[in-house]
């Protein structure tokens, strides 16, 4: 019996260690920028074991647009862990991105009220890529992956650290 308890735990330590190993991404991370209104301000990063931080400025909590948050002080910084189904969910999107091959840039700048996006990824291979997006148009797959950033803000358990 003592032997049994002993492999199952070996299992359980392999099995978890096997499933961070195998991520091809090393870090993902999402930085959103400021617009002329009331646009979340915040960068998340994601590392393989689905821990999280999640910087956030201006506009991640509240509801509805003052100018006076801007003379708060940014909102603090918070950590936890992804849902391991919804970080399932955000290597689905990025592996139907074909990250590598996006543009680095997207967006034109004949608007100057919108916010930019950066997606930075670090890839196991040691590789990387950046994509900068103005406008968080792109693609439609980079947008509905922009929008899945922004709800982990809300729809995640985050505990403030700062």
């Amino acid at each position: 019996m003592k032997y049994l308890l002993a492999l199952c735990a070996f299992v359980f330590l392999f099995s978890c260690n096997s499933q961070k190993m195998n991520s091809k991404y090393s870090t993902i991370e999402y930085e959103a920028g400021a617009c002329f209104g009331s646009c979340p301000i915040f960068k998340i990063t994601i590392n393989p074991d689905r821990t999280a931080v999640l910087e956030a400025e201006h506009f991640n909590f509240s509801k509805g647009f003052s100018k006076g948050e801007f003379d708060k002080p940014r909102e603090g910084t918070f950590k936890g862990t992804i849902k391991e189904e919804d970080y399932n969910k955000l290597v689905a999107l990025l592996d139907g991105l074909d990250v590598k091959n996006l543009n680095e840039k997207y967006g034109e700048r004949n608007v100057t009220d919108l916010p930019t996006s950066h997606l930075r990824i670090n890839f196991a291979d040691g590789t990387s890529k950046h994509v900068e997006d103005y406008g968080k148009k792109g693609t439609e797959k980079l947008a509905a992956a922009y929008k899945f950033f922004e709800d982990l803000r809300t729809n995640q358990q985050w505990t403030k650290v700062k």
